[in-house]
């Protein structure tokens, strides 16, 4: 289900940013979450790109289960 975080939460397994307060995350069935929705990783200045990531929305095209608990 998708929700909005009220707290921090530690570090994403899927794009090792942080969760914090006001992230847009998905809450699993096994209660793992991860960030819903595009996540801003970083900004190359030199090349001027700025890189994303839908993290669990990307991980569901390759893997239907959970990146912490696959066997669920």
């Amino acid at each position: 289900s998708e929700d909005v975080l009220s707290k921090d939460a530690g570090e994403c397994a899927i794009c090792l940013e942080e969760l914090q307060q006001g992230d847009t995350i998905a809450r699993l069935p096994c209660l793992c979450i991860y960030h819903k929705g595009q996540v801003f990783l970083r900004m190359d200045i030199k090349f001027q790109k700025v890189a994303f990531m839908d993290c669990i929305d990307e991980w569901f095209e390759v893997n239907r289960s959970c990146p912490e608990h696959p066997s669920d």
